[in-house]
């Protein structure tokens, strides 16, 4: 679509771009062709498009057989939109994407998410589209030249910020190009930037403390001329020794610590090595029967390796709004490390009920204590891992304070995503979790949605 197109086309769906609404449309299609050719979008991607206007971008997604999710916040275009593409696999959707449910891009495959970012609301939905738990393969967003700078910095730059440290902990964020405000119409009044932002390795970065890490980096940059010992010394009293181990200055700024740095510092004022830990192969697991009925003991190690039968809790937490709380097995757990798994869930060690052993679980992986109330029991089997389980549920808003040797994320999500997610990619579910959810589903109702 060239510029009088773009011209007519904005008269035929009567609109006048906004500027309030950062509606910059872009009128070169080589251009629009070269951006999406940066996605590496393939056939049968799921795509979410961010401010599709006119379609510059959509037109070049559907060429390469992409389901396309369009958010569109002025509800003139996505009309027009809608006309547009009507036949094509695009679902417009008239809203803003600052209040998409981006939970529910874990129920697709292949999710891939694109857009040219308004410039005053960029961070907030680079935040909320590019966060861990990952739900995309890869983002590629079109920014103001000032931040895509600055979130593809590295440290010892004038751009390197807190947003920098936040987005590169679990990403890896590449700048690929300016582009001049002709492209565009109206003409904004500063160049923009395409940048490609790619999920690191879950077995990287799962063991990263995420809130502890936003709050150290939100308060070194918030005095980023201060010496950062200055600025969080109380949360890091032994500040020689940890600058002398991770190879920076004792006087150093928040913009001279590396993202590598700033994660160590992390997880030492979380009291935490920052390395994944092996699980204790000795711990002493009681064996059963086919009738679950003790009969011996042997250590966790001899337990799995041999599929002997054993005992095992797992707990359903819901909040309030009737949504399930999942958590995500980290990378060193010894079976299933991350994929998502019962809210808590846990063995029954050596002279422990089961019902004592869910209490003792839930407290332990979610730091939290409430009424249990039993589901339902499994047999041991193929599928559970050869686990005899019982399955209990509880309520609970939160906050959870999790070990991350053992969990890297817990989420809220809704049963209608749960359902459609556990049908479309089964092996992103522990085996014991997807047996638990049958017997839930044949027991109770399920909340609404």
């Amino acid at each position: 679509m060239n510029l009088s197109q773009l011209r007519a086309a904005l008269a035929a769906a009567r609109v006048q771009p906004v500027k309030t609404l950062g509606q910059n449309f872009l009128h070169d299609q080589n251009l629009a062709r070269w951006i999406v050719d940066q996605a590496q979008i393939e056939a049968n991607d799921f795509v979410v498009e961010i401010g599709p206007g006119l379609g510059a971008l959509t037109e070049e997604i559907v060429a390469r057989g992409a389901r396309v999710l369009a958010l569109e916040k002025d509800g003139r275009l996505a009309t027009a939109l809608r006309e547009r593409f009507a036949g094509a696999p695009v679902e417009v959707r008239h809203g803003d994407a600052l209040e998409f449910d981006a939970r529910q891009l874990f129920g697709e495959r292949n999710v891939r998410v694109i857009g040219c970012l308004p410039y005053y609301i960029a961070s907030q939905l680079l935040t909320k589209f590019v966060t861990y738990p990952f739900s995309n393969k890869l983002s590629l967003f079109m920014l103001q030249d000032e931040m895509a700078r600055r979130i593809s910095s590295v440290s010892g730059t004038a751009d390197y910020g807190a947003l920098t440290v936040r987005l590169q902990a679990h990403h890896e964020v590449a700048y690929l190009r300016k582009i001049p405000p002709p492209v565009f119409f109206p003409r904004p009044e500063v160049d923009s930037a395409v940048v490609r932002i790619t999920p690191r390795a879950e077995a990287e970065v799962a063991m990263i403390d995420g809130a502890r890490l936003r709050e150290l980096v939100r308060l070194g940059f918030s005095q980023r001329r201060k010496q950062v010992r200055n600025v969080i010394g109380d949360s890091l009293p032994a500040w020689e020794h940890l600058a002398a181990k991770l190879a920076f200055k004792v006087t150093a700024r928040a913009g001279e610590i590396s993202r590598e740095q700033w994660i160590a510092l992390a997880q030492a004022a979380a009291g935490r090595s920052g390395k994944l830990q092996s699980q204790n192969d000795a711990e002493m697991f009681p064996l059963v029967d086919e009738n679950d009925v003790e009969v011996a003991a042997a250590p966790r190690r001899e337990v799995h390796e041999n599929n002997l039968r054993h005992r095992a809790v797992h707990l359903l937490i819901f909040n309030k709004k009737g949504e399930l709380l999942l958590q995500k097995r980290s990378a060193g757990k010894d079976r299933h490390p991350l994929v998502w798994d019962s809210s808590a869930a846990g063995h029954v060690n050596a002279g422990e009920e089961y019902e004592s052993a869910a209490t003792r679980e839930l407290e332990e992986e979610l730091g939290i204590t409430t009424p249990l109330t039993p589901i339902g029991k499994l047999g041991a089997s193929e599928a559970t891992g050869q686990e005899f389980i019982n399955v209990y549920r509880g309520t609970h808003e939160g906050p959870f304070h999790f070990p991350l040797e053992e969990i890297s994320a817990v989420e809220f999500f809704p049963i209608s995503l749960i359902e459609r997610w556990t049908t479309a990619k089964p092996e992103e579910f522990a085996p014991g979790f997807l047996e638990c959810w049958r017997l839930w589903h044949t027991t109770e109702t399920p909340p609404a949605a």
